[in-house]
């Protein structure tokens, strides 16, 4: 295999000695002519290109079928960042990228849903299915869970090679498995892929001169969108707020800060340090959302939702209620390559304004309140209201 990277050859040293001895045993294959310690070069990265190229050469002369060698070194380079042992870290092929770019644009060619992945089952969960998008008009509901994606078992994959398959060209259609948990059964549905427009905030006026934003995701476009919001509630007479960042499972980094600032005076919003020490502030500037304030939570909220309800509660602008938040307190950063692919690696932890790393942890809220089992009653919006009364 051409342009093997040194990352590469050191990780096959660890991980495809298991491979060896599995290839080595049954149906009579001997290997006896390769001598796996030839090579002179005792540095890791020497042994693991002499292993590579010979398990190459074993593939190549007994494996039943062809193989895609471009397939086969793609694998090699997740295979490597698996081996890092993060779930947040991982390697995008060029087609994944460009998908991965489009999907944080804000327009999309697919079904019309978001979906969150636990990272202690793998199991992965509809968390919201937008109106009038194709997954809604198909009759996917949130809390799905995704069984299968054109009869191919998930099971165990990462929640973005999910949402990619479930991704394709207006007009295509795609076969989505859910085991619907409501009605105990498995449920096939037949969606149309269409173009996607997300609208990551929704708004209302409550009474009282309440008003509701609530924030799906933090991705590209949600800064103009949350600024309209805003706007919009001003003029018809808004004096307090109500953020919702339940099932919201994160974003970008620098769109959450560039919404704290809207709302939060001057002051560090987070901050950020790598294995070395080292790291970045985040600052608000004076101007500010001057009003009463309330952020609603879930379990769900994760990353980008939790700097957002860690800045108003270190800052004392606003009261935290609902459950525990996800806890995820790392940042992740995407280095795009030159042949068009990339890598994801977490390479800091943040903290919030007074110092609290919620990794693993979560954002502990101000009021616990679970949501209920009576879906036409949303409890944890009537305390949030009751609070700002």
């Amino acid at each position: 295999m051409k342009n093997k990277s040194k990352f590469v050859q050191g990780f096959l040293l660890g991980m495809l000695a298991m491979l060896a001895v599995v290839i080595g045993i049954g149906a009579g294959i001997y290997f006896s002519d390769i001598d796996w310690n030839a090579s002179q070069d005792t540095t890791a990265t020497g042994r693991a290109e002499k292993k590579l190229e010979a398990l190459e050469k074993i593939i190549d002369v007994y494996y039943l079928e062809d193989t895609d060698k471009k397939k086969l070194e793609e694998s090699l380079y997740k295979g490597l960042f698996a081996g890092v042992g993060d779930p947040y870290s991982m390697y995008y092929t060029k087609e994944e990228f460009a998908e991965l770019q489009q999907s944080t644009s804000g327009k999309y060619n697919g079904i019309g849903a978001v979906i969150s992945q636990n990272m202690k089952t793998g199991i992965i969960t509809i968390s919201k299915v937008y109106k009038d998008a194709p997954a809604d008009k198909a009759g996917m509901k949130a809390q799905d869970i995704i069984y299968k994606v054109d009869d191919k078992d998930i099971s165990g994959k990462d929640v973005d090679k999910v949402e990619s398959l479930m991704k394709g060209e207006k007009g295509t259609k795609v076969k989505v498995t859910v085991y619907r948990q409501s009605e105990k059964k498995y449920v096939d549905l037949m969606i149309t892929r269409d173009e996607v427009k997300l609208p990551t905030v929704a708004y209302r006026m409550l009474d009282k001169k309440i008003g509701y934003v609530q924030i799906t995701e933090f991705d590209d476009i949600t800064v103009e969108q949350f600024t309209k919001a805003i706007a919009g509630l001003k003029k018809r007479g808004m004096k307090k707020v109500i953020f919702d960042v339940r099932d919201n499972p994160g974003g970008t980094y620098s769109v959450v800060c560039k919404i704290l600032d809207e709302i939060l005076p001057e002051g560090t919003l987070v901050y950020t340090k790598n294995k070395y020490g080292q790291g970045e502030e985040e600052k608000s500037d004076s101007a500010c959302l001057n009003m009463p304030m309330v952020v609603l939570q879930n379990e769900h909220s994760a990353s980008a939702s939790e700097i957002f309800a860690g800045a108003i509660q270190d800052f004392g602008a606003g009261k935290i209620v609902g459950t525990q938040s996800f806890g995820k307190g790392i940042v992740q950063q995407i280095v795009p390559l030159t042949d068009g692919s990339a890598i994801k690696l977490t390479t800091e932890k943040y903290y919030t304004p007074n110092g609290k790393n919620i990794h693993g942890k979560g954002i502990t809220p101000d009021v616990k309140v679970e949501a209920g089992t009576d879906s036409r009653k949303d409890i944890q919006l009537e305390q949030a209201i009751n609070i700002l009364k």
